[in-house]
Parts: structure tokens; sequence; C-alpha cells
């Protein structure tokens, strides 16, 4: 028996073996260690927490902006291209498209006969700052003088009355439409604006409806206009007729479908030069703006700025991954005898790795959650503030989380191997 006892597989046998710390111990341990610091760990997570913030929230209100201009674009028509009359130049400086007098009405309805791929055509002249009387008070308005066609392209219902009548645009009689908010500020909300009189440069105008409110597109207050016949629109108030026919700033053209409208601009181009008598090498006497081709170019340049401020942001990312690891640093020296002990207790090096390590991603990962939410709180308080709409990306919170997850595993990868590597006694005769 004292043979079988001192045997040699006995004695090996009864040496204890080294067990691996589970998943749930380490993070339990690491969730304590960063609650006895909890000034020090949210330190640490700040810069995360900024980094992700700023992205999901700059991607969001890049995102809402872009979106709100292109329903505002689209509410003018995505089949509709706006044909400018040329700009006059006074002292070698350009005043603007349609200051010049190169298009007339005759041109709208040439390219209306003449165009096929056009479903409609509205010719218009415009004057802002116009100053509208009633009785005492006085207001500076925009004034546009347009065809019948232009309310059903446009979209415009009258709330009470009616849009003129083409007799009154044969006529060319002082008749008026009025917007929403020019009723609102000669009006008071008990008087009744039908049948009402109002002086435009001195000269009197009948009101026959008011529009229902459309608030604002491209940057112009849509309820902020009054409509009055082409005709007495450039008999009266603008006086300028071209050499032949009626002058005008120029016109929409509505494809009948968005699909037609190159080819309808192609054809409205070339009918142009060739009524106006353009060279082949000589410039158009006329400006072309296609609504597609704008809602195109601002949505490079929204998703160019947002990339940009976007990368900005994520500077502070990389800040807080540095945080990170120099936190971990300092750590490693901290706990130097704790270290040791540990190993001296039977803990292995992949024990501490994994642990420091843990550590380390879970300041990060919480950090992005916390960088998440408050990313996405300051979307929608943007959103709400400025009234565009509320949108965040997921692709934006998935890469908010997987970001934070990777800060963590390389700001804490050579502190936990640091750590993993100190030798137990010397650890344990350290100061």
């Amino acid at each position: 028996m004292t043979k079988l006892a001192n045997s040699p597989q006995i004695v090996r046998s009864r040496r204890p073996r080294k067990r691996r710390i589970s998943l749930s111990e380490v993070l339990i341990m690491s969730a304590e260690t960063l609650w006895s610091n909890k000034l020090r760990t949210f330190l640490t997570m700040l810069g995360v927490i900024i980094g992700i913030s700023s992205v999901i929230a700059i991607t969001a209100v890049g995102q809402g902006v872009q979106r709100s201009t292109e329903l505002q674009i689209e509410a003018l028509g995505t089949n509709v291209m706006l044909v400018s009359a040329g700009a006059a130049r006074t002292g070698g400086i350009s005043q603007g498209s349609g200051s010049a007098s190169t298009l007339t009405w005759e041109d709208a309805k040439a390219i209306a006969a003449q165009v096929p791929p056009a479903k409609s055509v509205s010719a218009f002249l415009q004057r802002p700052s116009i100053q509208v009387v009633r009785g005492n008070t006085n207001i500076s308005t925009t004034l546009l003088g347009t065809d019948l066609t232009y309310p059903v392209m446009k979209n415009i219902h009258p709330e009470v009355g009616l849009f003129f009548s083409q007799g009154d645009l044969d006529a060319g009689k002082p008749v008026a439409f009025l917007g929403a908010k020019v009723r609102d500020e000669l009006f008071s909300p008990d008087e009744t604006a039908i049948g009402a009189d109002l002086r435009i440069r001195g000269k009197r105008y009948t009101i026959v409806g008011v529009a229902e409110s459309k608030g604002s597109a491209g940057g112009q207050d849509l309820d902020d206009l009054i409509y009055i016949p082409l005709t007495n629109m450039s008999a009266q108030i603008v006086g300028n007729n071209a050499l032949t026919g009626v002058a005008i700033n120029g016109f929409w053209v509505e494809a009948n479908d968005a699909d037609q409208l190159n080819s309808a601009q192609f054809q409205v181009t070339n009918i142009l030069r060739l009524r106006h008598g353009i060279h082949l090498s000589a410039p158009d006497d006329f400006r072309i703006t296609n609504q597609v081709d704008i809602i195109n170019t601002f949505t490079n340049v929204i998703g160019s700025f947002t990339v940009m401020i976007g990368a900005i942001a994520g500077i502070s990312l990389v800040v807080g991954g540095i945080g990170i690891a120099n936190i971990m640093l300092v750590s490693v020296m901290e706990r130097t005898r704790e270290i040791g002990i540990r190993k001296a207790v039977g803990a292995t090096s992949a024990d501490i790795l994994s642990q420091f390590l843990t550590e380390s991603i879970v300041i990060s990962t919480i950090g992005g959650a916390i960088g998440v939410g408050l990313g996405v709180g300051l979307a929608f308080a943007a959103a709400t503030i400025f009234k565009y709409p509320f949108i965040v990306p997921l692709w934006s919170v998935g890469a908010g989380f997987g970001l934070s997850f990777i800060v963590g595993i390389l700001a804490g990868g050579i502190p936990a191997r640091n750590a993993a590597k100190l030798d137990p006694i010397a650890a344990l005769h350290s100061e």
C-alpha cells in the first residue's frame, strides 16, 4: 500500500489543474473594477460618446435636410423645367437670369405647339418688392403675371373665390388673386377679401380669390404672392414689350413624365435658338433649369458635406480610443501587485489578458451605446426645431456600435498584452 501511494502516477494525479476563468466571471470582475472607479470610467468613455454621437447626429441631420429639400423641389414637380430669359448686363455686371427681354409669350406658345413631350407650358412675368396699398395698410410683396395654365401646373387652389378667368386674361382686366400671407397682412380675420379693392403702383385692382396656404419651397414664400393676368402685368405694370410680342421673364414646361424631360429640354433649346436666330457657335440667350438636375446636384453636395463633417467628427472617436489606451496603460501600472497576486494563486496570462481586454471593450461599448442614444436624441431635437424629416439611417447606428467595439479592442490590446506578460514575482515586489 505504501509503495502504491508513493507511485509517480498517483503524485501526478493529485496536482491541481489550473482552471480557466469563464466569460461571465471575466465580465463580472471587469464591471466591478470599472464601477469602483466610476469617474475615471466615465471620463474615459467621454471621447467615444462624443465621437459616436457626433457621427450619428451629423449623418441624421444631413439625411433629414436632404430629404426636406428633395420634397420641396418635388413639390414643384420632377417633370418640369424652367426656361428663363437671358441676363441683362449693366457696367459689365450681370443683373441675373430673366432680367433681359429675350423671351416672349409667343416663344412659350410655339413650344406648347411644337414640342410633343411638353404636356403644358405656362408663361409668367414677375416683379419682387412691389408696393401694395389697401386703405392705410402698405405692404411689399411679389407680383406675378401669369396665364391660366400656371395654377394647374403649380397646384394652386383657391381657398375662397376663384382664379381669374380666360376673359380676364384676354381683356387684361385689373383683377388680383392673393396668396394666403398677403390676405392676412391686408385684411383682418373678420373681413372678406373677395370683391375688395387694392392699389398696385397707383392702379386699382379687384380681388377675385385667395389661395390656400402652400408654405415655402426653394427659398421662396409661396404665400407671399399676388397673381394678376399676364396681359395686364405686361401693359400696366412692366410696360416693356419686346420688338415682337409680349416680353416675359420665362415660362415653365411640364413634360408628360420625368423620363421625357431631357427630350423636351433638347427640343426646347433647338426651337428657341431657331426662333431667335442664334448662330451655331453663339451662346443661348436663355437659360433652362431642370428640376431633376437640381435634385441630383443638391444630393451630391449634401452627401459630400455630410461625409466631410462626419470624418471630422470621427477624429474625436480616434481621440477617444487614445484616451482608453492611455487609461488602460495607467491601470496596468496601478494594479501590478494585483496582477502578481492573481498569477500567484493560479490565474493564467490568458486570464489577465481577457480581463483587461474585456474592461476596454466594456468601456468603449457602453460609451458607444450612450453615444448612439445621444446622437439620436440630438438628431430628433434638430428635426423638431427646424421642421425637417427625422431620419436616422440604420447603418449609422450599426456603424456606431461596430466602431466602438473595434476601438475597445484596438485601444485595449497593448495594455492587456503588457499586463499578461508581467512576471508574477516581479509584480509582487513592485510598489
